[in-house]
């Protein structure tokens, strides 16, 4: 009874009290990603200034009250490309992201259900391509398809779906021998849907904090492969492409290479404090 009075005494939280529990780190990740949405997907109300249009006499120009980060070797404005180089970078690492996931459904779904031998035949040919460098495989599936932004993402998709594959297979052996999934089929549920039903959302709860932190692998892959020219094409302004256009002038205008390389640091640092909230929420551990 003096428990419930003074529970019913104590004050309400308030809500500065509750931004007290709040970590910076989480508020500026959280920050930061919004951002990078709103970059993604309304970069001119971000940015005014055109990232394609060339100014020669004004190239290389340092960051400045006109050009806050300054101008690269053509004259166009480094923040302007960096805002709308957000789009590419996001998109490459959602959709990769999402493709991979679905394709790891779609092969350890099935592997676990289809008995002993397929089993062994789906995990066999996932084992080999894992066992190749994600980076070197997407750049196999490149030299079949070429370079472009389509091909980019679906190569790092492909690159990446091999582990997807084995963890949603571990994830469905696992539920496969639960319980629930043991009586729906012995009260002779089709096995449809007892998959749609039981398995398939009970495996995929598992995902989601491996997917968190796979968009940030798959930004950083995206950059990579544009480093090396083989991402969007030019004039497109993707933060890999910059950083492969400032490496030859980092002495003299240190601007246009550092800038979208701190792009790419801070999403992806930021995609991995969320997926690292995830895996304590999931755990049930305090944040």
């Amino acid at each position: 009874m003096t428990g419930a009075v003074e529970a019913a005494a104590a004050p309400d939280r308030t809500p500065r009290e509750l931004l007290g529990r709040v970590r910076p780190g989480l508020l500026l990740a959280a920050l930061v990603l919004v951002l990078a949405v709103l970059a993604c997907v309304r970069p001119e109300l971000l940015a005014h200034a055109s990232p394609t249009d060339a100014d020669p006499v004004a190239a290389l120009t340092a960051p400045g009250a006109r050009h806050w980060m300054g101008t690269d070797q053509l004259g166009r404005d480094v923040y302007a490309r960096v805002v709308h180089g957000a789009r590419y970078s996001l998109l490459t690492g959602l959709g990769a992201t999402a493709l991979s996931v679905l394709a790891g459904i779609l092969t350890g779904i099935p592997a676990a259900l289809a008995g002993r031998v397929g089993d062994q035949v789906a995990m066999r040919a996932v084992d080999i391509l894992l066992a190749l460098p994600e980076l070197l495989l997407a750049l196999l599936v490149i030299a079949v398809t070429g370079p472009g932004t389509g091909n980019s993402l679906l190569a790092i998709a492909f690159a990446a779906a091999p582990g997807y594959a084995r963890l949603v297979r571990g994830q469905a052996l696992v539920v496969r021998n639960a319980e629930y999934v043991r009586s729906a089929v012995a009260l002779g549920l089709p096995r449809r849907r007892v998959v749609l039903r039981h398995v398939l959302p009970n495996t995929l709860g598992p995902l989601t904090v491996p997917a968190t932190l796979g968009i940030g692998t798959a930004v950083i892959a995206g950059s990579s492969l544009s480093f090396l020219g083989l991402g969007p094409k030019a004039p497109a302004p993707e933060w890999g492409a910059m950083l492969a256009q400032g490496r030859d002038f980092l002495s003299t205008a240190w601007w246009i290479a550092v800038f979208p390389g701190a792009a790419i640091t801070t999403v992806v640092v930021a995609v991995t404090v969320l997926g690292r909230l995830l895996h304590t929420r999931l755990e049930g551990r305090p944040s």
